[in-house]
């Protein structure tokens, strides 16, 4: 075998890697038919049962799961609208509050189910560190039975080389010399044990490939589980806690321009108030200082009386003069009664 075809060099191990290497290379043995058949057997088990156990996590780790709790997390925290406080036009406030406790109740509901997304996200995360630990372990693992299948690797290829050097040159030779059947056999026999050999040592490579293979595919799902932890931390640790305070802050602010909408109401009643008052105040102040101005009576109010008494006293004096003349005509009408009554008594007297 030449350098170029070995895998493992010998030349580089350690004193005790190399005797265990020999070990192995002694433990291939011609003569032995089940020695090659057992070969570096256990090493490539180890291999197989490590691939084994990674498919099997990857079966059983739903990591869709985790995608799909950050997603709904993101949907939950984009389904308040916390701009919509904050973007209500002022004067409006009974459409505002109505608002705001309808923003409050859809903010309670779905701060608990983003508390149960987020305990979704923090199991997910104890599963992931725990598999990234046991990633840790499959990894030393998989160094291990790499290191020993090289160890079998180079035992195989120690033991070829010298079946091949020395053990096939002397059974050539002595197969030559004797002509003996036997000898011829046990020749050919060595030749297909060497490639039953190359054989054993090409499937002890694949492993190996396998097993170097491996190595990276660890470290990728390993990366893969920190990237989603971190995305994890990142959520349950930032964005959740930003949110929240996201929240308090649009709260707050609502209620702040309650405030100032109610002081601006305030402010407007109590100057509207002053105006009002002052108006009310300075009509009064005239009505008062125009009035005290004024005689107990006004001059056009006596020249009013005066002229009703004198019309009253000339009406006065005018009935009374018609009243004395009506009782002078009446004093004449009773004369004259009289006279006519007593001529009428006289008259009946003289006749009787």
């Amino acid at each position: 075998m030449s350098d170029s075809a070995l895998t493992v060099d010998t030349s580089k191990l350690s004193v005790q890697d190399l005797a265990k290497a020999n070990d192995f290379a002694r433990a291939i043995d011609p003569a032995n038919s089940g020695s090659l058949i057992q070969f570096g057997v256990g090493a490539q088990s180890k291999i197989s049962g490590l691939a084994d156990t990674m498919l099997t996590q990857i079966r059983t780790k739903d990591s869709g799961e985790v995608g799909k709790a950050l997603t709904d997390l993101v949907l939950k925290v984009k389904d308040v609208d916390v701009g919509g406080l904050t973007k209500a036009r002022q004067g409006l406030f009974a459409r505002l509050a109505n608002k705001f406790q309808r923003f409050i109740a859809k903010y309670e509901k779905l701060e608990t189910q983003i508390d149960k997304i987020v305990d979704r996200l923090a199991k997910a995360r104890m599963m992931m560190l725990t598999d990234i630990n046991l990633l840790d372990q499959l990894y030393q693992q998989n160094n291990d039975y790499l290191h020993n299948l090289d160890l079998y690797i180079a035992g195989g290829q120690l033991g070829y080389e010298k079946l091949k050097t020395t053990v096939l040159p002397q059974l050539r030779a002595k197969a030559q010399a004797s002509k003996d059947p036997l000898d011829a056999q046990n020749l050919n026999d060595l030749d297909q044990f060497l490639v039953r050999v190359e054989k054993k040592l090409y499937d002890l490579k694949l492993s190996r490939m396998i097993s170097i293979q491996t190595a990276p595919q660890v470290r990728l799902i390993q990366n893969n589980d920190q990237a989603l932890v971190e995305k994890i931390q990142s959520s349950i640790l930032t964005t959740i806690p930003l949110w929240k305070s996201q929240i308090v802050i649009a709260i707050s602010l609502f209620r702040q321009k309650q405030a100032l909408g109610v002081q601006k109401a305030v402010t407007d009643a109590t100057n509207d108030l002053l105006t009002r008052n002052s108006e009310l105040l300075k009509q009064g102040s005239i009505d008062v200082a125009r009035e005290t101005e004024r005689g107990i009576v006004d001059i056009e109010t006596l020249r009013q009386t005066n002229a009703n008494l004198i019309a009253t006293i000339e009406e006065t004096l005018r009935i009374q003069e018609e009243g004395k003349q009506k009782r002078a005509d009446a004093e004449k009408s009773l004369l004259e009664l009289e006279a006519d009554l007593k001529a009428k008594l006289i008259a009946v007297r003289g006749a009787v």
